[in-house]
């Protein structure tokens, strides 16, 4: 291995404030986050305690108004945020990114009275969130979803199985999307519920080719009562705020896939500098050579290009499309780049001794969460050409 470290990404920030910020996320990075990640990763460790510590930083509310105990921040340099956890472990950055979308819902369609009552818990109070859409026959077909809520009173009942939950088991609460009205997107209503709600259960953590420390779940609502005052929004408004939502998490998925693509580029570089072949070191070929530079362009381009995204967020203009096209790009960079990374370390990169198989593993999945690569290709299309015909 080349002694020569990685140069840190040279960022665009607004303010003191933000370039202070991430001098802390850095910081955090190196001394808590990086240097156990393999070990963890391996064995399946979630970092609950870690993200106490994010929470007692301010960086679990980041992008939410301070008025509801948030950091006031812009997407743009919550995304960045989110890169450097994300370089530093997958499992880490992907986890802010989901909390922060579990608090979406409410910060953005809650009363006044609820999210004083229930945010600055969630933003700042040590607190992990959830986010459950998806089910085990409604996935890309989120509009399908069968999970219900049936009124009770000044209650709801809710009943029915969510799948391939982030932090499913292991949530403090759950931002759930049930079907309260008839078939179809209008009848699906919001609901923040406890993750310690009398009839709701976790199945065991699914066997997953990588992310092996971030817990994804079945979980099991059967009967699970929850106050009308922790419905979010309207009857009927959930899968407009369900949308809402996904636009800003994938932005949130682009940006780790950013950093996840610049760690196994740094990761290659180092490699590179520092293994020698035919009495020189590989880094010297011109082959290997136009491969980094292959691999950095692409990078930079994704962080571009996320970026433009939030950029039109913070300015309250639409960016629905933008953030279909920052997390396509963007994740399938991650697996291009994380490939290419294996290629140059060799043999030694199909070995777990390195960090450029787990990086491998990991981009897979980014490429199907929060919307696969191909239903970003399909929202992209309906903003150019309008809704395919039937």
């Amino acid at each position: 291995m080349s002694d020569r470290a990685p140069r840190p990404v040279e960022r665009q920030l607004p303010t003191e404030e933000s370039k202070d910020l991430i001098a802390l996320v850095r910081d955090i990075s190196r001394r808590e986050i990086a240097p156990g990640a393999a070990e963890e990763e391996d064995a399946g460790r979630f970092p609950r305690g870690l993200f106490g510590t994010l929470s007692s930083s301010g960086l679990l509310g980041l992008p939410y108004d301070s008025a509801d105990g948030g950091g006031d921040q812009p997407y743009e340099v919550y995304l960045q945020v989110l890169e450097e956890l994300a370089a530093a472990r997958l499992t880490v950055g992907l986890g802010v990114s989901v909390h922060t979308l579990a608090c979406h819902a409410l910060a953005g369609y809650g009363g006044k009275e609820q999210r004083a009552a229930h945010l600055p818990a969630m933003l700042g109070g040590g607190l992990l969130g959830a986010y459950c859409l998806s089910e085990p026959a409604a996935g890309s077909d989120a509009a399908a979803l069968s999970t219900k809520a049936v009124r009770d009173g000044d209650d709801w009942i809710i009943t029915g199985t969510k799948a391939w939950i982030t932090h499913g088991g292991i949530a403090d609460f759950y931002t759930v999307l049930a079907r309260t009205g008839g078939p179809g997107a209008r009848g699906i209503t919001a609901f923040l519920v406890p993750g310690d709600a009398p009839g709701l259960t976790a199945a065991a953590p699914e066997k997953k080719m990588g992310m092996k420390g971030s817990p994804t779940a079945q979980l099991h609502f059967d009967g699970v009562r929850v106050a009308d005052d922790r419905r979010l929004g309207d009857e009927g408004q959930g899968f407009a705020i369900a949308l809402s939502a996904l636009d800003s998490g994938r932005l949130g998925i682009a940006a780790c896939a950013v950093g996840l693509a610049q760690a196994a580029l740094d990761e290659a570089v180092q490699y590179a500098g520092g293994r020698s072949q035919f009495g020189r070191p590989v880094a010297d070929f011109q082959g290997l050579r136009f491969l980094l530079a292959d691999m950095a362009t692409r990078i930079e381009a994704g962080r571009s290009l996320y970026l433009a995204a939030a950029r039109l967020r913070d300015a309250g203009r639409p960016f629905s499309a933008q953030a279909a096209m920052a997390k396509l790009f963007c994740t399938d960079t991650a697996m291009a780049v994380t490939v290419d990374a294996v290629q140059i370390l060799g043999g030694y990169g199909y070995t777990a001794d390195f960090p450029a198989e787990r990086y491998m593993r990991e981009a897979k999945m980014l490429q199907i969460v929060e919307g696969t690569n191909q239903i970003q290709r399909l929202v992209i299309a309906r903003h150019l050409a309008g809704p395919e015909t039937r």
